[in-house]
């Protein structure tokens, strides 16, 4: 008889951080993804993943898996949600869900050998309560044996998520094996898996003891397991992280814990079993825009709208101002989304399909794909205010106790205001300091740093001007970060 009740010893969070979401372009982008932002609130999604773990019985503080291109951001994000990660793991590049889960599994398995409740970063789940009751039920059957998966009852026939196929139930309370994983569906199929009744959204989450993982990647997928196990035992510690090796890992294959494990998973007595547990807990993947549109509060029409945005004769949109004004007359059934550098407008019903339009911008070389105006850096943010011939304007915010690397350029000067706060400014041999409304001048070839001697944000406006004002025109000589 399962035992439904039972918690395990030892649940241990994994957050997967590897994801893009190229069709929440232009506010999501390649080094500034989706889990990174807020989306529905004022805590960004990795934050919100993290804060839900918070509550679940027995479980210790999370382990994350994220690209190394992201790494002080997921730090700065937990910091300031007051986080403590377990460790946070570096992949020198996405290979997929199954080989990040194959990583954790590798740090953790001699820990006890816990339950790994992996899940990805960039979920909404607004019923926490329900999702850490339903995975602390989940956990206790992972811990027996199984692997488990979380299944969302459908509520209406979605054509922009993957679906379960449910099998015999086991015990009670809806647990069932997992009889088949199926792709996306057409709108026709779609209707027909949920007239079934037998059919769930895949949330991408799941529970399995990390000996139990290691075990089926290592039977299903030999040549992943072997490719983390030699990248792992060849990574090293770098500062709070762990960074596996990168040309190892680059040998890994690229696949995802469905493909690798669970689709390969038989029913046959005495092997390994999947099961799915019903995930009733307000989750959304949040994959699109019209998925965004759907959990907004709306006015009376139906319209979403945030920022500075200003709507007539419209119904049914979504409109999303961060830089400036939005007026929308007449139209309906939209998305308009305003960044200071790009600006999206698209039907809503064409929202999966965004994801083209930015593989087509990527190959064309635009930079609006990889990365916002606002850029952010271990030590805080720039933002490119202006661009000419032979200039470049930027906001430079320095947070408190934290440097930028002593460094020189050979093509550009540099001249620095200091708007707010305190600067401590190393330039050649001399040190000096600069408060507001004080500036100073860096000529091209001279070492420099600035750094934040205070308890407050440094702002400063830098004027850059020169033949070359690219941002590889930098020659590093001391970095606090590694880089």
């Amino acid at each position: 008889m399962i035992e439904l009740g039972v918690t395990p010893t030892m649940i241990q969070p994994v957050i997967l951080c590897g994801g893009s979401g190229t069709r929440l372009w232009p506010l999501s982008r390649e080094y500034h993804p989706k889990p990174l932002h807020a989306l529905n609130g004022e805590r960004t999604l990795l934050q919100e993943t993290v804060m839900r773990c918070a509550g679940l019985a027995a479980a210790g503080d999370p382990l994350l898996v994220c690209n190394e291109t992201h790494r002080f951001m997921v730090q700065a994000q937990l910091t300031r949600a007051g986080a403590k990660p377990k460790a946070i793991l570096l992949e020198p590049k996405g290979r997929g869900t199954a080989p990040a889960l194959t990583l954790a599994a590798m740090h953790l398995v001699s820990c006890d050998d816990p339950v790994l409740l992996a899940m990805p970063s960039d979920h909404v789940i607004t019923e926490r309560s329900a999702f850490q009751r339903t995975v602390e039920r989940g956990a206790a059957l992972a811990g027996q044996g199984y692997v488990v998966t979380f299944g969302v009852p459908p509520s209406t026939a979605e054509t922009g998520y993957g679906y379960i196929r449910t099998g015999r139930a086991l015990g009670e309370a809806g647990v069932r094996y997992v009889e088949a994983f199926v792709e996306k569906p057409d709108a026709a199929t779609a209707r027909e898996y949920v007239s079934s009744g037998r059919y769930l959204w895949n949330s991408g989450i799941f529970a399995v003891r990390a000996s139990v993982w290691l075990e089926a990647i290592g039977s299903f997928r030999r040549e992943i397991f072997a490719a983390c196990e030699r990248a792992y035992r060849q990574g090293k510690r770098d500062g709070a992280f762990l960074r596996v090796d990168a040309h190892t890992f680059a040998e890994c294959p690229a696949d995802s814990i469905d493909y690798a494990v669970m689709e390969r998973i038989t029913a046959e007595p005495g092997a390994l079993q999947a099961i799915v547990v019903p995930l009733a807990a307000g989750w959304s993947d949040v994959g699109a825009w019209d998925a965004l549109w759907a959990i907004e509060e709306k006015d009376a029409v139906g319209n979403a709208a945030r920022g500075d945005v200003h709507l007539a004769d419209t119904r049914n949109a979504l409109v999303l101002a961060q830089h400036r004004m939005v007026a929308c007359v007449g139209m309906d059934d939209v998305v308009v989304i305003e960044t200071p550098d790009a600006v999206l407008v698209a039907k809503k019903e064409s929202a999966q399909a965004i994801g083209k339009l930015v593989a087509a911008l990527k190959s064309a070389g635009r930079e609006e794909c990889l990365v916002h105006r606002k850029v952010h850096r271990p030590w805080g943010t720039y933002d490119g205010i202006e661009r000419g011939e032979r200039f470049q304007v930027k906001r430079i915010v320095v947070e408190p106790g934290a440097a930028l690397s002593l460094q020189m350029h050979y093509h550009r000067a540099e001249h620095w205001v200091v708007v707010r706060g305190t600067a401590r400014v190393t330039r050649g041999d001399e040190t000096f300091f600069l408060t507001e409304n004080e500036s100073t001048y860096i000529p091209p070839g001279t070492k420099h740093r600035l750094e934040n001697p205070g308890k407050l944000p440094l702002e400063i406006i830098e004027v850059q001007s020169g033949a070359y004002l690219g941002e590889d025109d930098i020659v590093r000589f001391e970095d606090a970060y590694g880089r």
